[in-house]
């Protein structure tokens, strides 16, 4: 009220929190915010406040009774607001089609922020973390690959190291449920051919987008030819359990 209103823009929007919407360094500045003439939602437990009466979208965040024993101190009613405001941003992130590129740009700091900075090739899995089989086994052996390595993925190569497929549990639940005999099935007739893939010197920001747009958790690394030379997965991107380098 004393001159930083300067920051206001008619084209703004102007969130206002308040459990009793009669916060009154709230309502005070509500009169001049809307002078300004930007548009005012209010996140409120009171939907006839004087917060709600100047808004032009009320969201109720109301909540029966507060955790604090006395009935006073704001503890189940924060938690809500928190909520919302986290309802509220995952809304934007899907209606401004945030990537995981925009998020390493805009958050650099951090764990997560170093790890999308990164090429593919500083976490991807190598050596013998590579669920990886050839053309000429069958299914039945596949799968035991598939339960060593557990990650939910088997690639396929041929006898050049060259990735021609790929065999995830969705296929063996799909072939299960198909109920046809696991004895003597090739791995070639139930595999993905030409699975899609990262380059190892790939950010690893392009990596998640790719499984973000395709819904995948694994993502083959190849180098040129489709020489098979990694594989990577989102718990590695997104640093669930320990953080591994190279498969280390």
């Amino acid at each position: 009220m004393h001159g930083d209103l300067g920051i206001v823009r008619e084209k703004d929007l102007f969130l206002g929190l308040s459990n009793s919407g009669e916060t009154e360094e709230l309502t005070n500045l509500l009169p001049a915010i809307r002078d300004i003439g930007c548009k005012i939602i209010a996140f409120t437990g009171n939907t006839n406040s004087s917060l709600a009466r100047q808004s032009d979208i009320v969201i109720n965040v109301g909540v029966k009774k507060e955790a604090c024993p006395l009935g006073l101190a704001p503890t189940t009613s924060t938690t809500a607001m928190l909520a919302m405001g986290d309802a509220l941003a995952v809304a934007l992130i899907v209606r401004k089609k945030f990537k995981a590129s925009d998020f390493q740009k805009y958050h650099p700091g951090g764990s997560l922020g170093r790890r999308l900075a990164m090429d593919v090739s500083a976490i991807m899995l190598t050596g013998d973390s590579i669920p990886v089989v050839t053309e000429q086994i069958d299914i039945k052996e596949a799968i035991g690959v598939l339960n060593r390595i557990n990650l939910g993925t088997v690639l396929v190569v041929d006898r050049d190291n060259t990735l021609t497929g790929i065999l995830t549990d969705g296929d063996i639940r799909r072939l299960v449920l198909s109920g046809a005999s696991f004895e003597n099935v090739p791995i070639k007739t139930v595999m993905t051919g030409d699975p899609l893939t990262v380059h190892p010197d790939s950010p690893v920001y392009d990596a998640l987008n790719i499984m973000e747009q395709h819904e995948i958790t694994t993502l083959p690394v190849t180098a040129a030819g489709k020489k098979l030379c990694g594989i990577l997965h989102l718990h590695d991107i997104l640093g669930k359990g320990a953080f591994r380098f190279n498969g280390k």
